[in-house]
């Protein structure tokens, strides 16, 4: 299987390939991994119980999962990377403005997974956490620039490594072999449910930018109804799992850093299966990195070619995955903070940025243009799109304005309203809907007819390359 080529370019129908159906698989395995263990934390840490916190997890992993899913339909439609479909709302280069965004996603996603790792396996194995950083990093860095089939070939070893491990974790735990040691009542509050929340559905709505970078190479014929229902079962089910998983080890455990836990819980079941399950679920880890290395290089390309017009070559495809790699290796060398409050901190940040985008890209898709785009006119600085779009760039300013207000950053900004609630921050949920229906309402002006030649044209000129 070679390296692949492409990095933003549209993918010809000659090239297609694959099912629906491995699209649930592989969003599982995205799913399937320690990370995921440590976001059922963030409850308990506030004083949450361990069915309050199962329940707004699962409720979290649904509502964020919904967008995901729905944003997969059109990588098989279009034949695009995510991020550049987006410059129909935001402009060929106002589009920048969201790539900042969805870079800090990939790159802060990607040091939260080294730190979390390194910090688990010292803890664990001794082992050195500057080492286990760079070769996580180099790992992930290297499967990305492999691509895209490497990358569900990867996640396919890794699932049928992992299942067995964690199933048998679980049946275990189901069955009392491993006892409560620091079991805690906890009590419900509506800021710590509201906290796991939001975590929750950050955690799933994070993959939406990149959710069509990894179905854009199914054939276009594919049904939107398959591929939205086995993204949306993958990606949500092994979430659900493992957060309800991390809320029993940290509510009947303590349990403070994902890795750890299961290594510990693992144990108690047979001593060297936690040592399994660990370096198990740190390879399912490093495949994940490697998803967010990839994306997060074709965030990088989609901003150079819209600042610089710079062609989408095999050398700036690498030079992208490096060059981030290299700073996510310095950053996580300079954090210290504690697992929980890393995991929480990035997750929040996460959900600030892209729920806005999320809402005006689905409601531009589906309400708006109804999935009819000019693919050629996506790569014009002046076609039928502009250079920068006024409805999508005043309704991303407009959501993420409306939300300041209810905004809570733990020791660093409470916004007056979410004091007035009691610390609950809802400033995620305001900039969807705002972004949303801002957009919305100012396309009221807008007839997608007036693109309906440059559509065909398109069409034409794509069925040339067939």
């Amino acid at each position: 299987m070679p390296i692949e080529s492409r990095s933003i370019d549209y993918v010809a129908e000659r090239e297609r390939h694959g099912r629906a159906a491995d699209q649930g698989p592989f969003w599982f395995l995205g799913n399937f991994h320690f990370f995921t263990v440590a976001v059922g934390f963030v409850g308990p840490s506030m004083g949450l119980g361990f069915w309050p916190t199962a329940l707004a997890g699962a409720l979290g992993i649904l509502f964020g999962t919904a967008f995901v899913a729905f944003h997969a339909s059109q990588g098989p439609e279009l034949g695009l990377p995510q991020m550049i479909q987006s410059r129909a709302q935001f402009g060929f280069r106002g589009v920048v403005l969201v790539l900042i965004g969805t870079m800090f996603t990939f790159v802060g996603f990607n040091v939260a997974n080294a730190v979390l790792t390194a910090h688990g396996l010292d803890g664990i194995l001794g082992w050195s956490e500057p080492a286990v950083i760079v070769t996580a990093c180099a790992l992930s860095a290297t499967l990305a620039i492999y691509g895209h089939d490497w990358l569900h070939r990867i996640f396919r070893w890794c699932l049928y490594l992992c299942l067995p491990l964690y199933a048998l974790l679980c049946l275990a735990i189901a069955a009392g072999r491993v006892p409560a040691t620091h079991p805690a009542a906890g009590a419900f509050t509506w800021a710590a449910f509201v906290s796991q929340f939001a975590a929750s559905a950050s955690y799933n709505i994070t993959y939406a930018p990149s959710v069509s970078d990894y179905s854009r190479y199914l054939p276009r014929h594919t049904r939107p109804a398959a591929i939205i229902a086995a993204v949306f079962l993958g990606a949500a089910s092994s979430a659900i799992w493992l957060i309800t998983l991390g809320a029993w080890l940290a509510t009947r455990l303590g349990a403070a850093d994902g890795l750890v836990a299961l290594h510990d819980a693992g144990e108690a079941v047979l001593p060297g299966f936690g040592v399994a399950l660990a370096l198990a679920s740190v390879a399912a880890l490093v495949a994940t990195m490697g998803l967010n290395a990839y994306s997060g290089m074709l965030t990088v390309v989609t901003a150079l070619n819209s600042l610089f017009e710079v062609s989408p070559t095999p050398r700036l495809r690498v030079a992208g995955i490096l060059v981030p790699t290299l700073g996510t290796i310095g950053i996580a060398f300079s954090i210290s903070a504690d697992s929980i409050s890393l995991v929480f901190a990035v997750l929040t940040m996460m959900l600030y940025l892209l729920a806005p985008w999320t809402s005006i890209n689905l409601v531009d898709y589906f309400f708006v243009r109804r999935g009819r785009y000019a693919v050629t006119q996506f790569f014009l600085p002046h076609g039928i799109y502009g250079a920068w779009g006024a409805r999508g760039l005043t309704a991303y300013l407009a959501g993420f304005a409306a939300a300041l207000p209810f905004v809570v950053l733990p020791d660093l900004y409470t916004g007056p309203a979410a004091r007035w609630l009691g610390g609950v921050d809802l400033g995620w949920l305001v900039g969807l809907l705002v972004s949303g229906g801002t957009y919305l309402r100012s396309c009221r002006s807008f007839d997608p007819s007036s693109e309906t030649a440059a559509v065909l044209e398109s069409e034409r000129v794509l069925k040339n390359v067939e």
